[in-house]
């Protein structure tokens, strides 16, 4: 499902009609909107987020793999092909963005402030960054990935609080085990966005913190990964 969602058109019509005409009639009948009258701006917002994730995602497979000819003959400092996947979407995702607090103010959904958006966005860049050098690597190297990275973001995609919100996770967890739900990057990404976005309650900062904990050490696995394989990139291309 999330590797069909395609890329957002930044129209506020096309937002609010496609969203409400697919994904909100899919969890109404799985009713996950019950009792939330905001759960379109809920759904839009958690769809946005996750596609600009799921789009450096895909472009990173062919960040390296797509300029083998530029690799071969050229010397340069190869992370900047897939830095600049994530750079491109960044701009797009950006401009989703405004118009998305265009909708929600027409809908009249308050803001809780927008201070920290910044700091949001940044974490959200070094997940995409992060994930996106690993899958450029892997890709080099075993071609399949693209049919792995498939399964991976669907799985992920339904692990993340996108259609409901993540106290339906919370709750089936100990107290002691909650933490875990956080592991998940896009879970305290998603959250933080909805509460500067739609004032929506937010988890315990713990969580949130661990989440972007694992954003960052992604980036520098990520960074570590490319940085010791990229001397090989040509051989293998």
């Amino acid at each position: 499902m999330p590797t069909g969602l395609g890329r957002l058109k930044t129209n506020p019509t096309y937002v609010s009609g496609s969203i409400n005409s697919t994904y909100a009639i899919f969890a109404r009948i799985l009713r996950f909107n019950v009792g939330n009258p905001r759960y379109l701006q809920f759904l839009v917002t958690g769809l946005i987020v996750w596609q600009f994730l799921l789009l450096c995602l895909n472009d990173s497979l062919h960040a390296v793999v797509g300029h083998a000819n530029l690799i071969k003959k050229t010397a340069f400092p190869r992370i900047t092909l897939p830095l600049s996947t994530v750079a491109a979407n960044l701009v797009h995702f950006l401009l989703t963005l405004v118009v998305l607090c265009a909708f929600l103010a027409m809908t009249h959904t308050p803001f809780r402030g927008l201070t920290a958006l910044p700091a949001v966005i940044l974490t959200q860049c070094a997940l995409c960054l992060g994930a996106g050098l690993i899958i450029a690597t892997a890709h080099v190297f075993f071609r399949d990935t693209q049919h792995i990275l498939q399964i991976i973001t669907l799985a992920w995609f339904f692990l993340t609080p996108i259609f409901y919100t993540p106290d339906m996770q919370l709750d089936r967890l100990p107290p002691n085990w909650q933490w875990a739900v956080f592991l998940n990057p896009m879970t305290g990404l998603t959250c933080a966005y909805r509460t500067l976005l739609m004032s929506e309650p937010l988890p315990a900062l713990s969580g949130i913190a661990t989440s972007f904990a694992v954003a960052w050490a992604l980036l520098a696995a990520g960074v570590w990964m490319f940085v010791r394989l990229e001397k090989r990139f040509g051989d293998e291309l």
